[in-house]
């Protein structure tokens, strides 16, 4: 494999001890980021000192190192977008109104199933190619565009075969109980759900409570079949409306819960005591006109906060987490730290992945980002694409044109 020397970094992102599994984000100022030099040899980091015999040397002067970001929230892969229903949205009409009429969920369920395998692989792949260039290195996708037996199963299906095709390492959820299909009732669909959580191939479970959805008590449901089948819950709550479902997930042991615009003033301190990470989704808040969760609050009561795209073609198609991270330190009123820590460790414990990747440690997978300038570039130049290189497993994965000069490889 290839070997990397990173030289003359004027930051390098790093935890303040290792073997951290993940932060609480009342620690994120212990976050170093200091001058510095990485090396990378078989694939890991190997430690923090530049070597003049690498097989490829990157000039970092003035710029900032850090671990590949880890988007923990995506609903890839997905067929079509919705681009009719954002603007019904943004002219006043609410998306339970929209999603009654057959829009939102159900509109992207048709799609899929009218749209052929590759097609769908294919903007999949894409999509996937374009958060890699946005600094990406890892990330998960989700069914739930299903909306049967056999659309959900054909959707697992899908989203192991995009792993299969992407630079990246690909976890995918089955978020089986995502909308009540047309003429079921919750109850009677979560029976199906637990059929297609024993029957098909994914490494979490998630489940949307919403009144348009499915209730409380379902996830009751959906953390006994996480429990019986081996996989963590994670759980889609507060999005629209508060229906106290925090402290429902956090007594079924739920790895996650998402969303959290309208989280209860109650839950925040339970959630922030919890081994739960509270996953923030700034993407779909703005576009789709929610209401901002208590991310403040959140972060100095310890809670582990996490960011995520929340890719998806109705409330968010924003591939970008240095716009989400750009959106979290406006609306949040997040520093940089906290804003990065959110989008690569903590996502990383949140797919079970953190002792793997999501930090600069050495014997850690390389997935490493280098940017074309300061950390705090990152929200400041809003919209702007800041990484100027990718590695992904100690490869280059690719280097954005005009910072090809960085990248020196030695004679072979």
């Amino acid at each position: 494999m290839t070997s990397v020397a990173i030289a003359g970094a004027a930051q390098l992102l790093r935890p303040p001890e290792v073997g951290l599994e993940y932060l609480r984000h009342n620690r994120a100022a212990e976050l170093g980021l200091e001058p510095g030099d990485v090396l990378v040899d078989g694939g890991r980091i190997a430690g923090f000192a530049a070597s003049d015999g690498a097989d490829v040397r990157i000039d970092a002067t003035g710029c900032a190192v850090l671990p590949g970001f880890v988007d923990c929230h995506t609903h890839l892969p997905f067929a079509g977008w919705r681009a009719d229903e954002y603007e019904r949205k943004v002219t006043g009409i609410p998306y339970a109104e929209i999603a009654r009429a057959g829009g939102g969920i159900a509109s992207s369920a048709r799609a899929l199933a009218e749209t052929g395998d590759e097609q769908v692989l294919a903007q999949a792949e894409s999509l996937a190619g374009e958060m890699l260039r946005h600094g990406t290195t890892a990330f998960e996708g989700k069914t739930g565009y299903g909306l049967s037996l056999d659309g959900e199963a054909r959707a697992a299906r899908l989203g192991r075969a995009l792993a299969d095709r992407v630079a990246q390492p690909m976890a995918m959820t089955g978020l089986f109980a995502h909308a009540i299909p047309a003429g079921w009732a919750a109850d009677a669909w979560m029976d199906e759900a637990e059929r297609l959580a024993r029957e098909c191939d994914v490494d979490a479970l998630d489940i949307f409570v919403e009144s348009v959805a499915f209730g409380n008590e379902h996830l009751e449901r959906m953390g006994a079949i996480a429990r019986a089948t081996g996989r963590p819950l994670r759980a889609h709550v507060e999005q629209l409306a508060t229906h106290r479902s925090v402290p429902v997930a956090l007594a079924q042991g739920a790895r996650s819960v998402d969303h959290l615009c309208r989280l209860h003033a109650d839950d925040v301190a339970p959630l922030a005591a919890a081994e739960c990470a509270a996953v923030l989704l700034p993407g779909a808040e703005l576009l789709d006109a929610e209401q901002t969760p208590p991310a403040r609050e959140l972060a100095d009561a310890g809670a582990i906060c996490v960011l995520a795209t929340d890719l998806n073609p109705g409330t968010c198609p924003i591939a970008s987490l240095p716009v989400i991270i750009g959106l979290a330190v406006r609306r949040y009123g997040w520093s940089v730290r906290e804003a990065l820590l959110a989008a690569t460790l903590n996502a990383a414990w949140v797919l079970g992945w953190s002792r793997e990747l999501g930090s600069l440690e050495p014997g850690k997978r390389a997935d490493v980002l280098l940017l074309d300038g300061p950390a705090e570039h990152v929200p400041y130049r809003f919209g702007h694409n800041p990484v100027a290189a990718v590695l992904v497993g100690g490869e280059l994965a690719w280097v954005r044109p005009d910072q090809g000069w960085r990248v020196a490889r030695a004679p072979t």
